[in-house]
C-alpha cells in the first residue's frame, strides 16, 4: 500500500510542477499583461493544488492534511484576490493612456 501512495504522490507532485512549468512559460511568452497573469494564475492554483494533494498521502496525521488543505485554499483566495487588483490597475492605465491621445 505504501509503494502506491508512493507512485500517486510522485505523479501529482510531477503533474504540478508541469503546471508550474507551463505558468512560467506563459508568463514568458505571451504579449501582454492580461494574458499573462491569467496564464500564471490559472496555472499555479492548479500546480500548487496537485502539489499539495500529491504531499497529503505523505504527511503524519489528519492536522497536516489539514494545514495542506488550508494553504491550497489560502492561496487561491489571495491570487484570485491579487490577479483582479493587478488587471484592474491595467486596466486603469490602459484607459488613462487612452485618454491622453
Amino acid at each position: 500500500m505504501r509503494a502506491a501512495l508512493d507512485v500517486f504522490t510522485v505523479l501529482a507532485v510531477s503533474a504540478g510542477l508541469f503546471f508550474f512549468l507551463a505558468g512560467t512559460v506563459g508568463l514568458l511568452r505571451f504579449p501582454d499583461s492580461l494574458t499573462r497573469l491569467h496564464a500564471l494564475t490559472k496555472a499555479d492554483n492548479l500546480g500548487l493544488g496537485l502539489v499539495a494533494i500529491g504531499l497529503m498521502p505523505q504527511v503524519d496525521g489528519i492536522a497536516a492534511m489539514l494545514k495542506l488543505a488550508c494553504i491550497w485554499l489560502l492561496m487561491l483566495l489571495s491570487s484570485a484576490t491579487v490577479s483582479q487588483l493587478i488587471a484592474y490597475g491595467l486596466r486603469r492605465s490602459m484607459k488613462a493612456k487612452e485618454q491622453a491621445r
